[in-house]
């Protein structure tokens, strides 16, 4: 029996003052290039507007924080409560969250004056947590929920541009025209009863626990993420017109949103182009595939005769994870060539073929802060690993991200595995 230790990017180091401000810090620069009227964007419904991820965020503090720690604290504004909670119906109503974009007011200055008057409250806060388990808890909880927005903030942001046909630049290098692609080399894994979720150690979700055992056969797992170049071949050998090599769910989907290629693809004089935060770029060959479903992966796994790993088998090969990783703060906001390292953190989240559902032994976080994860246990597949988009430090070899199997606005990719 192997007791792998979860291995981590990296942590939110220092004392929980530095951390605050850090964090909070970070979400203010991604909006710096911003325009006033881009703060508003909403693409969808399932996206939400800039403006909105910097006043959520800080109702998260002053809603789990401020309000019920600090003795005479008066909420910033009286409406707040409703407008800028997500889905916490515990601790009140939502405002719709398809109409998130339709709130030109409170304006964008007022928001930030929101943001400056909690980061003042939570000072005595911060300072009373540094020896407060239960509180700095949840101060760390708030962090790493900010830290989940930034990368929703550069995504959903990245949506609603690419429906702009002026193909907007937020900023990042958007390709790397140097990648070359390398032949996919595959990874043995050795079979048995391995340990699988976070340790008691550091900060974890509820859904990365209890840590257990699985018992895991023999598996091998490929080197690197799928390059576009190899998702091309998928497309020109018609796999998006082949009934047979797609769930009937996914060639429902296909067929009823018209896919022919990856989020962002565009055909420009017979060439395939792509929308990247960065502008838009000619697609690379040597580059990850990114902006494809759950439904995309599996059949162009199948298309391949190969399959995608499960979320166990993904954990016990990030256990011996190697090289570097492209996270938020390199700048790029695009996933890199693999240049040597085997992208298992960073780059792109891997849908794996798992559906997201509890461990065993199972147990939310108390109070209203067990809607955090555990209700949404249905329905969604599991993805690992991080993405270009995903701070530095915040994303462990037992993070569970989970989205639906159609959803394609995140940085997804694809790594294949196949039986030992």
């Amino acid at each position: 029996m192997q007791d792998a230790t979860v291995r981590s990017a990296g942590a939110i180091d220092g004392g929980l003052l530095r951390q605050y401000a850090r964090v909070r810090g970070q979400t203010a620069a991604l909006c710096a290039p911003l325009e006033t009227e881009d703060y508003g964007l909403q693409g969808m419904a399932d996206t939400s507007p800039p403006k909105w991820h910097l006043a959520h965020t800080t109702w998260f503090f002053e809603t789990f924080l401020l309000v019920p720690e600090l003795p005479g604290y008066r909420p910033f504004h009286p409406s707040y409560a409703h407008l800028f909670n997500s889905y916490y119906n515990g601790v009140g109503t939502q405002h719709p969250r398809p109409e998130r974009g339709l709130l030109s007011r409170p304006t964008v200055g007022e928001v930030y004056a929101y943001r400056a008057a909690v980061d003042a409250a939570m000072e005595p806060l911060l300072e009373r947590a540094e020896t407060d388990a239960d509180l700095a808890f949840v101060v760390g909880l708030g962090l790493n929920h900010e830290q989940q927005h930034q990368e929703l903030l550069l995504t959903d942001l990245k949506y609603s541009f690419s429906r702009n046909p002026l193909f907007p630049v937020y900023g990042g290098d958007g390709t790397d025209l140097s990648a070359v692609r390398s032949r996919m080399a595959w990874r043995e894994v050795e079979g048995g009863m391995r340990w699988i979720g976070a340790s008691s150690a550091g900060f974890s979700f509820d859904n990365e626990r209890p840590r257990h055992r699985h018992w895991l056969e023999p598996f091998r797992i490929a080197d690197r993420l799928v390059t576009n170049g190899e998702y091309e071949e998928f497309i020109a050998d018609g796999g998006y017109t082949r009934a047979d090599l797609w769930l009937s769910d996914g060639w429902t989907e296909v067929r009823r949103s018209g896919w022919g290629a990856p989020a962002y693809w565009h055909q420009i004089d017979g060439s395939w182009h792509h929308y990247t935060l960065g502008g838009l770029r000619p697609v690379d060959a040597g580059l990850p595939v990114t902006h494809v479903s759950y439904y995309e992966a599996e059949a162009f796994a199948r298309w391949r005769g190969k399959r995608l790993p499960s979320e166990q088998e993904w954990e016990a090969a990030a256990g011996e994870a190697r090289g570097s990783s492209t996270w938020l703060e390199s700048g790029a906001y695009h996933p890199r060539a693999a240049a040597g390292r085997d992208q298992l953190l960073g780059d792109c989240w891997e849908w794996t073929c798992s559906a997201y559902l509890p461990y065993p032994g199972y147990r939310p976080f108390n109070a209203e802060l067990g809607e955090y994860n555990g209700k949404f246990m249905c329905n969604q597949m599991v993805l690992r690993g991080g993405s270009c988009a995903s701070p530095a430090g915040h994303v462990r070899t037992a993070y569970r991200n989970f989205f639906y199997p159609r959803d394609r606005w995140q940085f997804t990719g694809i790594r294949l595995a196949q039986d030992g």
